[in-house]
């Protein structure tokens, strides 16, 4: 909560402006929980930003464990799921009616990289919901994209700029961006009127090995 908080902050938001709610998205009962407070505080949901994710460790694929996998679908699969029902039931009902949704995707999303298969699966998987969303969507005015983010410079991600195993074997360093060039991008998703949509946006290091991969 303390970092939410912060991040609220730093925005220079007051207390009417940003709501600070700690939730679980892999529990249905605590989503449900933070968009009852966002519709009570501020009356309405306009834009949802599915960006909660989990990995693991690189490991080969028979040996990983029934809780990592669990772990990894239930947070990047379910989570943006249970987020987006309770999106759609709310902005079905608000006057004006509808809302944007965009899912954090990944490179992962067209690609895989080595030993990786949790995460790559449910990316993969994160695509379809965008799909579907963006379909069951359109009757209500629900617009639904995807961005797929390469080697944005977060905490998660630096270890990349000293070596990261390739797909042949070898390790090599890459390129990274900064991050605020991912918040430029999913900010100007947002701020699209309804009737345009960014189905898909790719952001990614220039020089990253992802065309071409493998």
């Amino acid at each position: 909560m303390d970092a939410l908080q912060e991040t609220a902050k730093l925005a220079g938001l007051d207390e009417a402006q940003a709501l600070s709610v700690s939730a679980d998205v892999t529990d249905r009962s605590s989503v449900r929980a933070l968009f009852d407070k966002t519709e009570q505080h501020f009356g309405r949901l306009d834009v949802l930003f599915n960006n909660a994710g989990a990995g693991i460790p690189a490991a080969e694929l028979e040996d990983i464990s029934d809780e990592q996998w669990q772990r990894v679908l239930q947070t990047n699969l379910s989570g943006p799921f249970f987020c987006t029902q309770e999106a759609f039931r709310i902005m079905k009902r608000q006057t004006p009616r509808g809302g944007r949704i965009v899912n954090n995707g990944s490179i992962s999303a067209h690609v895989p990289r080595p030993n990786s298969a949790p995460y790559t699966a449910t990316k993969h998987a994160v695509t379809g919901l965008t799909r579907s969303t963006s379909l069951d969507g359109r009757k209500y005015d629900i617009a639904c994209g995807q961005i797929d983010i390469g080697n944005a410079a977060t905490e998660m991600a630096v270890r990349m700029a000293d070596g990261v195993l390739q797909a042949d074997g070898s390790i090599r360093p890459e390129p990274l961006i900064d991050v605020s060039i991912v918040a430029d991008a999913v900010l100007y998703m947002a701020n699209l009127p309804l009737e345009a949509n960014v189905q898909f946006m790719t952001v990614m290091a220039t020089k990253m090995p992802y065309v071409g991969r493998g």
